[in-house]
């Protein structure tokens, strides 16, 4: 569960990342290490980046988003349906980045169960203050963190295809696949359905 992880800035270089994802569950399937992934996503550029110094940022990430899934999950991201796999990578987003989970859980799901489908901008401005004022490493952050925190949120929800339109901020609610449902809710984790809004 999220509750042990603390507030991080992370995701501030790693945003929706479903291609890269998709790459080192490739390389799990092969029977690689993390260890070994890692190493070969930056030797070979196997996300094929321009620039391959942001690798070295990205690949942790990205590795850790793959083990927050279970096999059944990470079978489902490479073999079902390009939705299907926005919504697994939306959850391991969620399991792996406390602060995340957090606002989609307070402010996302609270939306979705009004029928409230509008994200204004001082709904992000009022949950950082409010997480800022209860966390006092997350109070030292800079305006840019928190500014840029904010864009890669709003990046995440329409990637994720929660966000029909980021200019006006329109909420659209995702169609989860029974099984899906099941299988998260199976694993003890419908607390994050919930936040997806099912």
């Amino acid at each position: 569960m999220t509750k042990e992880l603390d507030y991080s800035a992370t995701l501030t270089g790693a945003s929706f990342l479903l291609y890269e994802l998709k790459q080192v569950l490739k390389l799990k399937r092969q029977g690689l290490s993390d260890d070994e992934i890692k190493k070969k996503v930056i030797e070979d550029n196997v996300f094929e980046y321009k620039f391959t110094s942001s690798l070295k940022r990205i690949v942790p990430s990205v590795i850790r988003r793959a083990n927050a899934l279970d096999d059944q999950l990470q079978e489902w991201i490479l073999d079902n349906p390009l939705e299907e796999g926005k919504i697994i990578n939306l959850y391991a987003i969620m399991k792996t980045d406390r602060l995340f989970f957090e606002f989609m859980n307070e402010v996302i799901r609270e939306k979705l169960e009004a029928n409230n489908n509008l994200l204004e901008k001082k709904d992000l401005n009022v949950f950082f203050i409010s997480k800022a004022e209860q966390d006092e490493k997350m109070a030292k952050w800079t305006e840019l963190t928190v500014n840029k925190l904010k864009q890669v949120y709003i990046k995440l929800l329409f990637e994720a295809g929660l966000l029909k339109n980021k200019k006006t901020g329109e909420l659209y609610r995702l169609l989860f696949d029974e099984n899906l449902k099941r299988h998260i809710s199976k694993n003890g984790d419908m607390v994050y359905l919930k936040a997806m809004g099912e």
